[in-house]
């Protein structure tokens, strides 16, 4: 059971991190953010959200700012947001914040961060959200929520706890919206109805969300993953709404230009998410025994991209 007034750490404050971190603490929850090569910034200048649901400023001391995670209290409830390509540090970064009774709460993309945090650190520690959300990182410490927001949370075991009910109203105190899930591994696949077409191929491509919904190509490609997501899902044996190709794209209409996670991480020559949002959906197809060929193109077409950046390449000349 988590207190009336939990201490809470942020794990991986990047723009998902660093927006929802900063809505708890512009509402006075007690929050310990983990930084990396934004602390010097953050700490000089503080952190600046621009939102349309309203822009805020934290000044330099109003928020608790960490380089290193063995200087962070115990705290009631990790939320990570770390990329998954960070998900290896899970033991090193998140183990050390941790109470008897402590909650982990992954607010990351794809499949098997709950498995894998359930491994190392029991799955009674567990829950899953989905922040479906439009928010960049602009410079550091400066964030800007673009769209939506709305947060979705359930148990990893399923079913409704009065845990994640009380995480759920935090957010929602905090200018967040947030629901409870019922079946967290549907509302996962929900999403990557949205996720894998729109970050595969805007990582591929380098094209934002509306040059990509904008043509008919475009639009038929798109069209045709989510179908083949959504027959994975089915056969794995979760409900999905008749409409939800249609439902998802009138949902990217209201993002404008909008740069997916993947095409930013391909700009800036970071690693992408590749298995995590695209590669383990097509292992759990490929083992439901559904066809996916456009999915199974997406992901040899971002693998190459990936395994071809200035990160990558640099990696494999220092041998590591």
């Amino acid at each position: 059971m988590l207190p009336d007034h939990p201490t809470i750490a942020i794990v991986g404050a990047g723009a998902v991190g660093g927006y929802y971190g900063a809505r708890l603490a512009q509402h006075r929850h007690d929050v310990h953010f983990l930084l990396r090569s934004d602390y010097d910034a953050i700490r000089r200048d503080g952190w600046t959200i621009r939102s349309i649901a309203g822009d805020f400023r934290l000044a330099p001391g109003q928020t608790q700012i960490y380089k290193d995670v063995r200087e962070m209290p115990r705290c009631d409830l990790v939320i990570v947001t770390l990329k998954t390509t960070a998900n290896d540090q899970f033991e090193r970064i998140v183990g050390p914040l941790l109470k008897d009774d402590t909650a982990i709460l992954t607010l990351q993309n794809g499949l098997g961060n709950e498995d894998r945090l359930a491994e190392l650190f029991g799955p009674q520690r567990v829950l899953g959200g989905l922040a479906f959300v439009c928010a960049n990182r602009l410079a550091p410490g400066v964030i800007h929520h673009i769209d939506h927001g709305m947060i979705r949370v359930g148990e990893f075991g399923g079913g409704s706890s009065e845990r994640a009910s009380r995480i759920a109203r935090i957010f929602q105190s905090s200018n967040v919206p947030c629901e409870m899930l019922d079946d967290l591994r549907c509302g996962r696949w929900s999403k990557l109805v949205w996720n894998v077409p729109f970050n595969g191929l805007g990582a591929v491509l380098n094209l934002t969300t509306d040059r990509l919904i904008d043509d008919p190509a475009g639009v038929q490609l798109l069209s045709a993953i989510m179908r083949e997501v959504i027959a994975a899902a089915e056969q794995l044996g979760m409900n999905m709404p008749a409409d939800m190709v249609d439902r998802m794209m009138r949902h990217t209409q209201t993002m404008g230009a909008y740069r997916s996670s993947m095409q930013i991480d391909r700009q800036a020559a970071r690693p992408m998410e590749v298995e995590a949002i695209l590669g383990e959906p097509l292992r759990q197809a490929a083992k439901a025994a559904v066809p996916t060929p456009c999915l199974e193109m997406l992901y040899r077409l971002v693998k190459l991209v990936d395994n071809h950046s200035p990160s990558a390449l640099q990696a494999d000349s220092s041998g590591r």
